[in-house]
Formats: structure tokens, C-alpha cells, sequence
């Protein structure tokens, strides 16, 4: 019986992205960002994402099906156009991440200060996808 309270999520476990070519994805998540791949085959990349959260990389197309597992049927999904996502990095590691990212031929697209507090960094993966680097202080819970 539902009492009407609204029964509390946690944290986001995994998001995804969608790819056009996962060896240039796992060159650019794994060599230059530090993710650690979980999973890897022709369909998808797992990603882990500093050991709290899981970065799912999916061949562009391979999930417009529904997917039968021995568990149940996995719905499809997809996107199309620039995704994005934000990691989280510490206010002391901007400067480390510049260098990282220049010394990998990375373009940095914008840089943000914002007026609450903490600062962003966004640059494209390889598909174009917008992907933000940004210490705490813009969200109240970060």
C-alpha cells in the first residue's frame, strides 16, 4: 500500500552515450580521462568512473532493439545529436587537467566560472559530445 511518500533514489549508477567508434572512445575515456574499463565488447564499454559510477559507452544503433537476457528483456534506447556529461574534478586540478588535456592535443571549447561558486572546463569526445569538467561549487549538493 502506497502511503504516499515518494521512496528516496540514490545516486546515479550509470548514464550512457552513444558512439560511432568505440576504439577511439576507449583511446579518449580510458587513455586520456582514467576511466577504467569494466566491460568491452562490439556492442558496448563500461567504464568505471573513480569506483562510483559507471560510464556506458554503446555503439551507436546496437541498442534500437529490445535485448532478451536470461534475466529479461533489456528495452531499447539511443540519442542522437551531442550528449553530455559532467565529472566531477577537485578546484586544485584544473591547472593538471589543462596540461593533460593539451599535452593530448585536446581543445579546450570553453572555460566557466560560474557566479555561484566552482568552475567548468568542456571539451568534445570524439563523437562531439560535450563533456564538462567542473569543481564544486555551482550546485548547492556539489
Amino acid at each position: 500500500m502506497h502511503n504516499g511518500s515518494v521512496p528516496r533514489l540514490g545516486r546515479i549508477v550509470e548514464t550512457a552515450l552513444y558512439v560511432d567508434d568505440l576504439a577511439k572512445s576507449r583511446r579518449f575515456y580510458v587513455d586520456i580521462l582514467g576511466c577504467v574499463p569494466l566491460l568491452d565488447s562490439a556492442r558496448l564499454l563500461a567504464l568505471s568512473v573513480s569506483d562510483v559510477s559507471v560510464l556506458l559507452l554503446f555503439q551507436r544503433g546496437a541498442t534500437l532493439a529490445p535485448l532478451p537476457t536470461a534475466g529479461g528483456v533489456v528495452p531499447p534506447h539511443g540519442a542522437t545529436g551531442a550528449q553530455h556529461v559532467a565529472f566531477a574534478v577537485g578546484a586544485d586540478a584544473v591547472d593538471a587537467w589543462l596540461a593533460r588535456l593539451a599535452e593530448h592535443g585536446v581543445a579546450v571549447e570553453s572555460r566557466v566560472r560560474w557566479q555561484r561558486g566552482g568552475e567548468s572546463i568542456y571539451i568534445r569526445d570524439p563523437d562531439g559530445h560535450s563533456i564538462e569538467l567542473i569543481t564544486p561549487g555551482l550546485w548547492v549538493i556539489y
